[in-house]
């Protein structure tokens, strides 16, 4: 049995990541750090080896992330620009806060082999011109180059079936036409359940372990490599049996 921890659970995937590291056997314990926590009222029955910590990103030697020993790092924390409030609070929050959590939570053990799987987004590019693509790329890059023993990012399409707090017009209007294009390719959309589901398991298999099938591939820079799971890969994995 491994110990896993999840980083921004609260989001639209990361809720649905949360249940299924909840409810499989594989996980002897489950962290949930951030900002803020599921509510009590949202968690599953099956809770008994949650652990639940309120974190100051500015702050992440009080958090003791290292503490738990935790096998695998799952990443699924986020924002955009307009919550944020600014280009530079987005970076702050989107990489710096990231990329810093994950080196705060690699233990100082050699001999205890860590995995990291982060979800970032499709088209991401650290040398874009544009400010989303762009910090993402960076991000991958920055966690990469952490030392992790794997890394392994998600860039998934459009979500389907995200819950939000805010509703995004233009996410709206998106899921009209991807979902008409799912219909003839698969690198369209992906339902936050299934991209759920896929995650834990690239967290179980590691990059040598996933199957030739799925077409994973590798990604980076000299110093920065990690296995890329694009949305047609992260489909295949999700609803492997």
């Amino acid at each position: 049995m491994s110990t896993a921890l999840i980083l921004g659970a609260t989001g639209a995937t990361g809720k649905h990541l949360l249940r299924e590291l909840l409810s499989h056997d594989e996980w002897s314990k489950v962290g949930e750090y951030g900002r803020r926590v599921t509510p009590e009222a949202d968690l599953p029955q099956n809770r008994g080896k949650l652990e639940q910590k309120t974190i100051d990103f500015e702050d992440l030697e009080a958090a003791g992330l290292k503490d738990g020993r935790w096998d695998v790092v799952f990443v699924t924390l986020g924002t955009t620009r307009a919550r944020a409030g600014s280009a530079e609070m987005f970076e702050k929050i989107d990489r710096e806060y990231v990329v810093n959590a994950c080196k705060a939570a690699k233990t100082d053990d050699p001999t205890h082999q860590q995995r990291v799987v982060y979800l970032s987004s499709s088209g991401a590019n650290p040398s874009s011109s544009f400010l989303y693509p762009r910090s993402k790329g960076l991000t991958e890059l920055g966690i990469a180059r952490l030392g992790y023993e794997d890394t392994i990012v998600f860039r998934p399409a459009l979500l389907k079936g995200a819950e939000r707090a805010e509703k995004r017009f233009g996410e709206t209007i998106a899921g009209y036409v991807t979902g008409l294009a799912s219909h003839f390719t698969s690198s369209a959309e992906i339902h936050v359940a299934v991209l759920a589901k896929a995650i834990m398991k690239a967290g179980i298999l590691g990059s040598s372990g996933l199957p030739p099938t799925v077409g994973a591939t590798k990604a980076g820079e000299e110093g920065a490599w990690f296995t890329l799971i694009g949305n047609k890969a992260a489909l295949a994995l999700g609803q492997e049996a």
